[in-house]
């Protein structure tokens, strides 16, 4: 006979704080495999990629250290280190509390990667310590956490200040937790394809990688001008093409598509969309837009798409096809080369 189960008040658990992340790590990175791992720089990379849509970041730098930990370093703003309403410094909110963030108000980012406000968070939830400087207001501010838990005492509500500076950005550097993750050295060729990948999404941007832990340390420079249209190029490179990559860019209600595509003499169809700058691996209806608009125009061939959709108005592009964009700029394309 089984045991006697009791569900009563004692039965009920509050995780307070960041203890959610460290209980069920899976919910909010995906897993505590590489894969989970390797999304621990790419939360924080995204956060840079944010301030570079918003017009103030040129370059990110991400560094594989030998001790196994990551440092992610932007030129951006900074992140707000003022008095928050809550009493404390801006940034010990960012770093310590869920769904905590600038990505809510339309007037700090106009488009971003992320909505929900627990990517810097987690990452120090996950991490056995997470050492954050701050370049700004002519000042580098101090701030670390030990899984999660900050170590330095506030002075008056505020991060202290270590030093003067006339840069701006944000500096965080961080050490995966051994006892939540499954394996904690970083897998580098995936990190260099993400940050590639994140390359020719901002044809603007530059992103430097390290990686030191080696007896020499590499060094990459992703810089793509060409944007989505190089992306293409790049991969159909071994692929035999039936023309050049067909691009165009337009905007409806607020949200922007840039797309290009180009067909090859294979049998699949490879289709690729981001919106605001994310992979979207299970479609959205940017694709199915595309797809609504493209199938007129199959000749037996099938076509490598890059589809990019940024929006203005964030929540928005979860809701916009960009057909009207798309039959007005193809249409106008054929029109211009009849000779296709």
């Amino acid at each position: 006979m089984a045991g006697k189960n009791t569900y009563d008040a004692g039965s009920i658990a509050v995780l307070e704080g960041l203890e959610a992340v460290r209980k069920r790590p899976g919910m909010y990175i995906g897993s505590v495999s590489t894969k989970g791992l390797n999304h621990l720089i790419y939360e924080i990379v995204d956060n840079a990629v944010d301030e570079h849509l918003a017009g103030f970041c040129s370059e990110i730098q991400v560094t594989l250290e030998k001790d196994g930990s990551a440092t992610v370093s932007d030129n951006g703003r900074g992140v707000p280190v003022d008095m928050h309403q809550k009493g404390v410094s801006a940034a010990r909110l960012v770093y310590t509390t869920l769904h905590a963030g600038g990505k809510f108000d339309d007037s700090a980012y106009k488009t971003s990667g992320g909505l929900h406000g627990v990517g810097s968070s987690v990452v120090n939830a996950l991490s056995t310590y997470m050492d954050v400087k701050i370049s700004r207001d002519g000042f580098v501010h101090h701030d670390r956490y030990e899984r999660g838990i900050p170590v330095i005492e506030l002075e008056d509500g505020l991060l202290p200040k270590i030093g003067k500076t006339r840069k701006t950005g944000t500096t965080v550097n961080f050490l995966p937790d051994d006892t939540i993750f499954e394996k904690t050295k970083f897998k580098a060729e995936e990190v260099k394809s993400r940050l590639h990948e994140t390359a020719y999404l901002n044809p603007n941007l530059t992103i430097i990688f390290e990686d030191r832990r080696g007896a020499q340390t590499e060094h990459i420079e992703y810089h793509e001008e060409d944007g989505i249209l190089g992306f293409i190029r790049d991969l159909n490179q071994k692929k035999e093409a039936i023309h050049e990559p067909i691009y165009f860019k337009g905007e409806s209600e607020g949200i922007e598509v840039e797309v290009v595509f180009q067909y090859v003499n294979e049998f699949h169809e490879n289709v690729l969309g981001f919106c605001n700058n994310i992979y979207n691996a299970e479609g959205g209806t940017h694709l199915t837009g595309f797809k609504s608009c493209k199938e007129p125009l199959s000749t037996g061939s099938n076509a490598f798409l890059l589809l990019q959709d940024t929006a203005l108005l964030p929540m928005r592009a979860l809701h916009f096809p960009p057909d009207k964009v798309l039959l007005y700029q193809v249409s106008k394309y054929y029109s211009h080369n009849t000779h296709l």
